[in-house]
């Protein structure tokens, strides 16, 4: 996994109310607004600032060094992912609460006085998140997202609506107790979609998962990871985001949905990602959107099938919560059929 070379930071606070940790890869560009937002919080909050540098080629480290002597970091002689590298900060922390924040989004300045009031003022433990901003725009992107029968993210911008299926990860926050409780981010997801399983974890054990409606947090949507934003009308992507994103919410489906529900959806989605993947291809003359995105994805639950019932078998153990609760945060409509109307097929580079 590579060795994990420590700077400590010159003015560590003894006793940090929150630790904010964030991963970077390649971000020297955009560590510096990240950054700034956060040493400029209001109010009173002893805060520990952790970066997990993951193996940068270019500046990211040099610049953390010489601006930011303040910051905790954790340089990895090796590249290791995003969900080892949230672990390994969160295991280094020690706030009592956590901030996982991406190093292309910037807090609004009230962000950690809002989710640490609310923290504190709730009966139960939980995850929290902030209306997410679009860097360039402003727009309102959702206040967290709902989930449709095959786990594609539903925007939630319902000022109402705090529930929600699940908070992303670049933006979310939690006790530090409650992360460690869940296990932390599963490292053989790699990366997209771990902050879904952990949402969903977090409900089938009982817990909330909130987006608020106060505050916010800018966002510099698919900087980190290729993609997946409106470019021109049309949705535009990678052929490795989509895999991932294809065969996570595959394996979140089959681990977390309760009862014999999930042998149902299973089945269905499947079916329906081999008649998606036929129809890209056809329309784009192309084999290489089935051969990368949904032949991989059929494999993985194959050749994993095992694995993932074992999982699965574990997880539903611990449930405790009822399946009317699980569903409350779900919608009927398919996700996909929405996004085909507004955008038609997707761009995939």
């Amino acid at each position: 996994m590579g060795l994990v070379e420590q700077h400590h930071a010159l003015s560590r606070p003894e006793h940090p109310v929150c630790s904010v940790c964030i991963a970077n890869y390649n971000g020297a560009a955009l560590l510096d607004d990240c950054l700034t937002s956060v040493l400029a919080q209001q109010g009173d909050i002893s805060i520990e600032i952790i970066v997990h540098d993951d193996a940068s080629t270019d500046d990211s480290v040099a610049l953390l060094r010489e601006r930011y002597p303040q910051v905790e970091l954790l340089a990895s002689n090796k590249n290791v992912g995003f969900c080892v590298g949230n672990n390994r900060m969160v295991a280094h922390a020690r706030g009592e609460f956590v901030l996982l924040l991406n190093n292309d989004a910037v807090l609004y300045p009230d962000a950690l006085v809002t989710l640490l009031d609310t923290a504190r003022s709730s009966s139960s433990l939980g995850i929290l998140s902030l209306p997410q901003y679009d860097w360039e725009t402003g727009a309102l992107v959702d206040r967290g997202c709902l989930l449709d029968p095959f786990y594609n993210p539903v925007p939630n911008r319902a000022v109402a609506r705090f529930d929600v299926g699940y908070v992303i990860g670049a933006c979310l926050f939690l006790p530090r107790a409650l992360w460690s409780k869940l296990g932390g981010f599963p490292t053989w997801i790699d990366s997209i979609g771990e902050d879904m399983y952990l949402c969903c974890l977090a409900r089938l054990y009982g817990y909330s998962v909130q987006a608020l409606a106060a505050s916010g947090y800018r966002h510099r949507q698919g900087q980190s990871f290729g993609g997946n934003r409106v470019v021109g009308g049309k949705l535009s992507t990678t052929y490795r985001r989509r895999f991932l994103s294809e065969r996570n919410k595959t394996a979140v489906l089959f681990i977390c949905t309760p009862t014999v529900l999930m042998w149902l959806l299973l089945v269905l989605h499947l079916l329906l990602l081999t008649c998606e993947g036929a129809a890209i291809s056809a329309i784009k003359r192309d084999r290489q959107p089935w051969r990368k995105i949904y032949a991989p994805t059929w494999h993985f639950v194959l050749s994993e099938f095992g694995v993932l019932h074992a999982r699965r078998k574990d997880v539903q153990r611990l449930r405790s919560t009822s399946w009317r609760d699980w569903l409350r945060v779900f919608t009927p409509m398919p996700r996909k059929l929405a996004l085909l109307r507004r955008h038609g097929v997707p761009r995939i580079r």
